[in-house]
């Protein structure tokens, strides 16, 4: 009887042996079974984050590709214009000119200016002229004497011939170091009254624009001011003063 109560002790006791390390093992797998749960929620906590990045990412490229696709249209349309007046221009370039006020001062202050001497004055006379305003007589030797052209042009066109020389001036015409954009704005209406005098007043205003424009020394400026598309120059040099 005694051995059967100690085999019943011991079988008791392993009995509860065994129910407390089945509660231990229950207790740890509930907990890994927690750890998991939490795991799983950060992934998929960062998984959102990165689709939200990825969806950012996207509307970033979507505004680009907006901004990208207006700038293209306005460069378009300021080309298309561009052409008009040129061919405009084109059919005006033949047409006799006459010019307020004494034409050939004009040329003696912006000779002044520039500080050139007659070399260059007689340089700058032919390199302007084109069609049938090329002295076609004049050897090539006296090509660089201003006398010798001045009178063979004056003999032929009068002063008209300097317009071609007032518009190279605006082609050429740049912003100079220290040179505010209202300088540049006023000399521009300047030269553009004198060598498109007999032009419409809507391709003077347009041309205008340009040459200001294409003038201005700094690039961001510039690009903003060309993108801006104004009708006329004073619009454009109130809107390049305002970012400047």
């Amino acid at each position: 009887m005694a051995e059967n109560a100690d085999l019943f002790a011991l079988l008791a006791e392993m009995k509860k042996s065994m129910e407390k390390g089945q509660e231990r093992i229950e207790k740890e797998m509930r907990s890994g079974q927690e750890e998991m749960k939490k795991v799983q929620e950060d992934i998929n906590s960062c998984i959102e984050r990165i689709e939200d990045v990825q969806s950012v990412k996207r509307e970033i490229g979507d505004v680009k590709g907006e901004v990208q696709r207006k700038i293209e249209e306005v460069e378009e349309k300021v080309q298309g214009k561009i052409g008009d007046i040129e061919k405009r221009l084109y059919e005006l370039e033949d047409r006799p000119l006459n010019f307020p006020a004494n034409p050939g001062s004009h040329f003696d202050v912006v000779s002044s200016a520039n500080g050139w001497n007659n070399h260059v004055k007689a340089s700058q006379l032919v390199a302007s002229l084109r069609g049938s305003a090329v002295p076609q007589r004049i050897p090539s030797d006296k090509l660089s004497d201003l006398t010798t052209i001045e009178n063979a042009l004056e003999a032929r066109f009068g002063d008209s011939h300097l317009t071609q020389f007032y518009r190279t001036e605006l082609k050429t015409r740049r912003q100079k170091p220290g040179e505010s954009l209202q300088v540049l704005a006023d000399d521009v209406e300047r030269l553009m009254s004198l060598a498109y005098a007999e032009c419409p007043q809507d391709v003077r205003d347009s041309l205008a624009v340009q040459y200001f424009v294409d003038a201005i020394r700094d690039e961001d400026i510039q690009h903003a001011t060309r993108l801006m598309d104004a009708k006329d120059l004073k619009s454009s040099l109130a809107y390049s003063m305002r970012i400047a």
